[in-house]
């Protein structure tokens, strides 16, 4: 039987990796007016597939190594500009505003199924 932090973890990790999505768009559009700053993002499908716990490998030939990647925390990327500008700055607000607002909006969905699982396991505690 799982345990409850197995039964809340994807949607806790997920909360925490919006969060911080949240933090570099924000920076992002801070930074619009600053020459040669780089827009920076996160691949949230990406951080979150690194989440889940990797198991040994199996190799095809015995002088392969059996070693399994590990995780060294997520991995910012550079946003590619559509039109770049002159001054070497790559933020463009109006990508950075929708990708904050989406964000933004799937960090709310996260926290109401977390609460509803919180909920649920409350009432099987309670026996409702």
């Amino acid at each position: 039987m799982p345990s409850i932090t197995e039964h809340l973890s994807f949607h806790a990790a997920s909360l925490g990796l919006r969060s911080r999505r949240n933090e570099i768009l924000a920076s992002n559009i801070a930074n619009a007016a600053t020459p040669h700053f780089k827009a920076r993002d996160i691949s949230f499908e990406e951080e979150m597939l690194k989440q889940e716990k990797i198991g040994p490998l199996h190799t095809s030939n015995n002088r392969h190594y059996a070693l399994a990647s590990i995780n060294t925390g997520e991995e910012t990327l550079y946003r590619q500009p559509i039109n770049p500008s002159l001054d070497g700055n790559t933020v463009e607000m109006a990508v950075e505003q929708i990708e904050f607002s989406e964000n933004v909006m799937r960090y709310q969905t996260s926290l109401e199924f977390l609460n509803r699982k919180i909920a649920g396991l409350m009432s099987a505690i309670k026996g409702e």
